[in-house]
């Protein structure tokens, strides 16, 4: 299988546009590194990457059709996002504030769990990726879900590079102004607070 260049170079442009769009990836990161610092940020990136590989996987088998067939599924799966959404927000707001808890939430392996766990349980990633990726197969070339693999694993690195970023350069704003660790927690709490409400309400 060998993917047209101009192909792989125009979904690539779509995506980066996508990476530049404020949204709840982004978001989480933010919090994430203004909460536990630079480390925090990036581990919450990588964490949401591996989420976007599995939905892409799943799109791949053709298992996230389900989803979008079964509003049962599709509803269960997204209020158990916005109940562990939620949970993070009363984490967030009750913290604790001053350098020893600081570090206690940089923990690397939390934050990566939590950047999965949100994007597993948010079912517009997969139907996102159900929609976005079979756009940019040619399936004369070659078994579509393998293309839909490929593009999905560009999908997840260019979107852990961006919002890894963002999520270290919110930490170390974070770290920078130590003092205000307790407003920065609040500030998590109510983005969290705010994505369990958008997935709730959408």
């Amino acid at each position: 299988m060998a993917m047209d260049p101009w192909t792989i170079l125009a979904f690539m442009g779509a995506a980066f546009l996508l990476y530049l769009t404020p949204g709840a990836d982004m978001m989480f990161t933010i919090a994430s590194g203004m909460s536990g610092g630079p480390r925090a940020g990036a581990a919450a990136a990588a964490g949401i990457s591996l989420g976007v590989l599995v939905h892409v996987a799943l799109a791949a088998v053709g298992l996230a059709v389900i989803l979008r067939t079964y509003p049962a599924a599709y509803d269960t799966v997204r209020y158990a996002g916005a109940a562990y959404l939620a949970y993070l927000a009363v984490v967030s707001w009750r913290a604790k504030s001053g350098p020893e808890a600081r570090r206690g939430r940089a923990s690397v392996a939390r934050a990566f769990r939590r950047g999965f766990i949100t994007n597993i349980l948010n079912p517009k990633v997969a139907l996102f990726v159900l929609a976005f990726l079979p756009q940019f197969a040619q399936p004369e070339i070659g078994p579509v879900w393998q293309q839909i693999l490929a593009l999905g694993v560009l999908l997840a690195i260019g979107g852990f590079l961006t919002d890894g970023l963002i999520g270290v350069f919110a930490g170390l704003a974070a770290h920078r102004l130590s003092r205000a660790s307790r407003v920065f927690n609040k500030i998590a709490a109510v983005v969290f607070g705010g994505l369990a409400a958008r997935i709730v309400l959408d």
